[in-house]
């Protein structure tokens, strides 16, 4: 998950905020032509964002909830449909058991706090990853904030949690086995059909913090054609400055689609 709290990384970062409650009220004409569609974000760099700062790996997590809020708020203000976020994947399991019950705690939290702007708001949250396999009290937290949400039109914010790309594939080759679809009638767009992002737009824009390469297991099918950037910028530092950047260098490119 993401990571901080304050501190010179997340005033640089902070804009000025209009509306109720510091969200925008009105999302201004798009700055950068074209502007993606969907963007999806690889959140990486609280732990090594607190530990270069002497501080509990807990506070970058910490940190990294503010980094959504402000990277939620520059979408919805820059007119952005979509935005994917990787919270938690399925290999961190393997993390500590302490460190995986603040997670989930820290989401339970974030969701009790952040959903009445979200629902003022009309950004409605929608969940990709394996529901079933969390905690009744962190499922029930998120299907409370789900439903609240529901039909919210200015933003759909995509959480990846307990996801992973390659689970994703096999739930949805599960799905069709189960449907009984013979092979010759299985295309991309079957498979497609059957992902958790069913009905939704690929990403156009896939960044990812803390200056690592890698798509790590996310959306590996949906980001065959994405756009790539790798920012330095470690999540907890995350905000509309750096998101910006992003798009600045989305739209200078060339999207050829293989052609």
């Amino acid at each position: 998950m993401g990571d901080p709290r304050v501190g010179p990384d997340r005033d640089r970062d902070a804009q000025p905020e209009t509306g109720t409650g510091g969200w925008s009220g009105h999302a201004p004409e798009p700055a950068f032509d074209p502007l993606p569609t969907h963007v999806a974000i690889i959140m990486d760099g609280n732990r090594r964002w607190a530990r270069e700062r002497g501080l509990p790996e807990a506070e970058g997590h910490t940190a990294g909830v503010d980094a959504v809020r402000r990277t939620v708020r520059h979408a919805v203000r820059r007119g952005i449909p979509m935005l994917s976020l990787y919270a938690f994947s399925r290999e961190n399991w393997g993390r500590s058991d302490t460190e995986v019950s603040f997670l989930f705690a820290l989401l339970e939290s974030a969701i009790r706090t952040e959903t009445p702007e979200l629902v003022e708001q009309g950004i409605e949250v929608r969940l990709l990853g394996r529901l079933d396999e969390l905690p009744d009290q962190t499922r029930r937290s998120i299907q409370t904030g789900l439903e609240a949400t529901r039909g919210g039109p200015r933003l759909k914010l995509n959480i990846a949690f307990n996801y992973g790309g390659r689970s994703e594939i096999v739930d949805a080759v599960r799905a069709i086995v189960r449907a009984g679809t013979p092979a010759d009638e299985i295309d991309e767009a079957t498979v497609a059909d059957a992902l958790y992002t069913a009905g939704m737009p690929d990403p156009d824009l896939v960044i990812r913090t803390g200056g690592e390469q890698r798509l790590s297991n996310f959306l590996i099918w949906q980001s065959a054609y994405a756009e790539f950037v790798s920012t330095p910028v470690q999540w907890p530092a995350f905000g509309a400055e750096a998101l910006d950047d992003a798009l600045s260098d989305y739209a200078r490119r060339s999207r050829r689609f293989g052609r």
